[in-house]
């Protein structure tokens, strides 16, 4: 019986096509490892949004074989899709599926023969990213299957169970690709055009994740203002949040993350209607400076992204407003990136995601003349990171005096033995003086601070009892 093990990397939806490959290899019969070094074979699903996530990965499989040279790799995903040829001389790999192939992985894992199978291989499928006239070459280390990922339309989706807080919180990928076309941006390319789960399967899904007791989920995807537009007929992502709403019993529904401009007033409106909807919006800014923005090939100016966020703060002014951030693109000057710290400093933002600018080959910005120093990129962004620590911190100084209903994590490693850690609506971390199961839901008062947490004390609790078993 063959034992495998997926190695991740990167996003929620990279997470999500994880989970879907587990569960479709445990129904082919194969054996979840409880660690790579046990595994006949190691999935490692990848990522490619920066530099830096190229080289996790490279140095993952280099450290996996170097601890177990018996292991065969099968290198799937993003930088997979992306850049094949970088990954199949790493040692080990015997093959390299981009995300065009990747439901095909069950398939192929059930045709290697760990005993038999040689390290390494004289053929491959030609790559027809590359070139569709590429003829098979010899004496390469893997094999390739990477295909045109723009041909195909499957949506690999099954509940993410792993991470911080996602075993009481499991997330749902809904939605994957994106039609944009962000200068800086390399998802498009190996994510393909967007495309949604149907809604039934979505309802389906989350009916199934209620009914074994998980109280909180939290739906994702690339671009998760676009769900449905691909559908025929076409669905309005409001509309499918009203849906959810109404035909499955989720008590809070978390969304992961948002472009600005497809937040309306009516969305926003829906979000203040109903405590099931967890007070949290993430909408990636990126830059504050009209000039960036523009060659970012963004949609939206700083202007248009106030207005949301006013519209957010006028109806839910404890709501969480989140941010991503890019540091140094090409061209910034400091004229534009103090605009973007002024324009963040101006407005009721609770966190920031900060990226430092990673130049992804391809792209229209890695063109782009102007490139910032990278001194000067590590100084912005730390200085960015600065200014997100003190608007979370005076965020949770706003929360003193109020109370909130939490749910409760599993506690971890770093987690005081009489403390336990739980989540608000509005994302905000707790450490709540006792110990409680997780998946429970508390009423708390936030009696003090602690590093990047407000410390609670329970007023009540509500202990039904929650089962974990997802049939």
């Amino acid at each position: 019986m063959t034992t495998f093990y997926i190695e991740q990397f990167g996003c929620r939806a990279t997470q999500a096509d994880g989970a879907a490959l587990e569960r479709q290899l445990i129904e082919r019969g194969c054996t979840s490892a409880r660690n790579a070094s046990a595994a006949d074979i190691v999935v490692v699903n990848t990522c490619t949004v920066t530099a830096s996530a190229d080289a996790q990965a490279r140095d993952a499989i280099r450290k996996l074989h170097a601890a177990n040279p018996s292991v065969r790799f099968v290198v799937t995903g993003c930088y997979a899709q992306r850049a094949p040829e970088e990954l199949r001389q790493l040692p080990g790999v015997v093959w390299v599926v981009g995300n065009s192939h990747k439901p095909q992985i069950p398939d192929l894992v059930e045709t290697i023969s760990v005993e038999k199978r040689p390290a390494r291989s004289d053929e491959f499928f030609p790559l027809s990213v590359i070139s569709r006239a590429s003829q098979p070459e010899t004496h390469q280390s893997a094999e390739l299957l990477i295909g045109d990922i723009f041909e195909q339309q499957t949506l690999l989706s099954s509940p993410v169970f792993g991470g911080e807080g996602n075993h009481t919180r499991p997330t749902l990928k809904i939605q994957d690709g994106c039609n944009s076309r962000c200068s800086f941006c390399v998802i498009p390319f190996v994510r393909g055009k967007s495309r949604s789960l149907p809604p039934e399967t979505v309802i389906r899904e989350l009916q199934k994740l209620s009914q074994s007791g998980f109280r909180e989920i939290v739906l994702s995807g690339i671009n998760l203002g676009t769900y449905g537009r691909d559908l025929s007929p076409r669905v309005e992502f409001e509309d499918l949040l009203r849906r959810i709403l109404d035909e499955t019993n989720v008590e809070r529904l978390r969304i992961s993350s948002i472009e600005p401009m497809d937040v309306t007033r009516d969305l926003v409106e829906l979000f203040a209607s109903t405590e099931r909807l967890a007070q949290h919006f993430h909408m990636p800014l990126q830059s504050a400076s009209d000039r960036i923005l523009a060659a970012m090939h963004r949609w939206y100016r700083a202007e248009h992204y106030a207005r949301r966020v006013e519209l957010i703060h006028e109806r839910l002014s404890n709501a969480a407003i989140g941010a991503d951030v890019i540091a140094g693109f090409p061209g910034e000057t400091e004229d534009d990136h103090a605009a973007t710290l002024a324009f963040i400093e101006a407005r009721p933002f609770t966190y920031l995601h900060v990226f430092s600018y990673s130049k992804r080959p391809g792209t229209k910005a890695a063109s782009l003349p102007n490139h910032v120093p990278g001194s000067v990129i590590k100084r912005r962004a730390r200085e960015l990171r600065a200014l997100g620590e003190r608007k979370a911190a005076a965020f949770r100084q706003k929360q003193m005096g109020r109370n909130l209903r939490v749910l409760t994590l599993h506690p971890s490693e770093d987690c005081a033995s009489t403390r336990t850690p739980a989540l608000s609506t509005n994302y905000i971390r707790f450490l709540v003086e006792g110990v409680f199961p997780a998946n429970q839901w508390l009423d708390v008062k936030p009696s003090g601070s602690q590093e990047n947490s407000l410390l609670g004390q329970v007023c009540e609790f509500d202990l039904a009892p929650a089962s974990f078993q997802l049939s």
